[in-house]
């Protein structure tokens, strides 16, 4: 499905990443998807954004819209003409939006289920909680702003961290049809990542045992982005086999 290019600014923007088991994560991914990896370990995450001002390119930025959203995501590969493409794989997005859920893979990218954000934002701490609606997923976080990834990170670096994740700019979020998925590929005017230290964090999908058993997947470390103009663009639709268990 090509979308129309959707303009705004990612206000907030926090990643909270896991390391993975990577033959456990393989088995969550339809194929031609693998993971990935990053030292032997896959690597997953929320992504916890908040959008403002968004709107069609070309409206003016007075009509854009507001939201809070997450995705669970997976840094995936794939084999591409040229070579190995690489990206991310989205088994499931949520928001507070009611545009974004009614329009989420019509005028805005990826389908969204509904769901309810409470977010504290005090200097440069925030704590955020989110539950789906359908009861199918929660979030919860409470970090604030550092200078240092947290010891025993896999990533020596913010700017290894940085320089792994930058290439993930294309998703593939998966549809109520089997075997289809929606991509989008963000476009940011700048890209500038830097380290939270995570006090808390919590999810459903990933503390799921069904789908990760006990010792497969750890926190590893979080990010934060803050006020990035930046462009969605639709890309076409990606036929898979499998889906996410």
């Amino acid at each position: 499905m090509q979308l129309p290019t959707i303009a705004g600014v990612i206000r907030r923007r926090l990643l909270l990443n896991f390391r993975v088991d990577p033959s456990v994560m393989a088995r969550q991914l339809p194929a031609p998807f693998v993971p990935k990896l990053y030292k032997g370990s896959a690597i997953a995450g929320i992504c916890l954004i908040r959008l403002e001002a968004i709107r069609p390119k070309g409206v003016p930025r007075a009509f854009g819209l507001s939201s809070e959203n997450a995705a669970h995501r997976v840094a995936v590969q794939w084999p591409a003409e040229g070579g190995m493409q690489e990206g991310v794989f989205i088994p499931r997005r949520d928001s507070n939006s009611l545009m974004n859920q009614l329009a989420g893979g019509r005028l805005f990218p990826g389908e969204h289920h509904a769901a309810r954000f409470h977010v504290q934002e005090v200097g440069e701490s925030i704590t955020l909680e989110m539950t789906a609606v359908d009861g199918a997923a929660s979030v919860g976080v409470s970090a604030s702003v550092s200078t240092l990834l947290p010891p025993g990170s896999l990533f020596s670096s913010v700017e290894e961290a940085s320089q792994f994740f930058k290439p993930g700019s294309l998703g593939y979020s998966l549809t109520r049809r089997e075997g289809t998925l929606h991509g989008v590929m963000l476009h940011t005017k700048t890209w500038h990542v830097e380290p939270l230290s995570v006090q808390e964090v919590h999810s459903s999908y990933f503390s799921d045992a069904t789908r990760f058993p006990e010792g497969s997947i750890a926190f590893d470390h979080g990010l934060i982005m803050r006020n990035i103009e930046h462009e969605w663009h639709g890309t076409p639709d990606l036929y898979v086999e499998g889906g996410a268990a």
